[in-house]
């Protein structure tokens, strides 16, 4: 209901934002959930809110959904909180990394989003979201440089429909990196931080991405694997890759 998309590779028609997806049921399932490749809408199963619609709906406005009284602020926050909850994937899993010395100040930032994402409607609509966004990447960047121990700088790296199977990238840091349609094959990543990195269509079949660092599931499911693909625990198998 509240993003809009545009027809292409990624969902098969346009559709503005605040306007219900003509497969949206009553009951606020979608009625092609269980096709949505097959229908042309790939970029659905992508998406991923990371928990800030339940969140807003049964916390910030207590059990109202946009159907009722408020649709136009719970969709202009949306955007913030989804930020807030991925912030707090990130963060969740910087504590379970080998950055001890950094713990204690994880421990606090987490807290502190933990707090925001409580906050009420207007403090939500006044928070600088940026700011907070800022704060905890570079957390994550101090976090990601102890874990790694200086592998190769390829950030904001657009290696867009490379062949990348003889590229050492163990340990490198492919932060916000265009990976779009590369070819990653057998690929042993080691422990490459891949917070933001664009693996749309990248063939990551039979690499090994079990360590890498903040790999989410958005990012696995665009890209190309199958079921001999390794990933970190917390992360499943989509299932078009079966």
């Amino acid at each position: 209901m509240a993003p809009a998309f545009a027809a292409s590779a990624d969902f098969a028609i346009d559709k503005p934002a605040g306007r219900p997806c003509p497969n949206l049921r009553d009951d606020f399932r979608c009625g092609i959930h269980a096709q949505l490749r097959e229908r042309g809408f790939p970029g659905c199963e992508v998406f991923d809110c990371f928990g800030a619609g339940q969140q807003l709906t049964q916390v910030t406005f207590g059990g109202r959904s946009w159907r009722e009284d408020a649709a136009p602020a719970q969709f202009a926050l949306l955007p913030v909180m989804r930020q807030l909850h991925e912030s707090l994937w990130y963060l969740t899993e910087a504590l379970e990394l080998p950055a001890a010395t950094l713990h204690a100040e994880v421990r606090t930032a987490l807290a502190r989003v933990e707090r925001l994402t409580t906050g009420s409607p207007d403090e939500l609509a006044a928070l600088d979201v940026a700011v907070e966004r800022h704060a905890v990447g570079d957390l994550l960047g101090r976090v990601s440089d102890l874990v790694r121990g200086g592998g190769p700088d390829r950030r904001n790296a657009d290696l867009m429909g490379r062949d990348l199977r003889r590229t050492d990238l163990r340990g490198a840091s492919l932060r916000g990196a265009y990976l779009i349609a590369t070819d990653l094959r057998g690929v042993d990543l080691g422990t490459a931080d891949l917070l933001g990195a664009d693996l749309r269509a990248a063939d990551v079949r039979g690499a090994d991405l079990s360590r890498c660092l903040f790999l989410t599931r958005p990012q696995v499911t665009a890209a190309r694997g199958d079921m001999s693909t390794r990933l970190p625990v917390a992360v499943t198998t989509p299932s078009h890759w079966r």
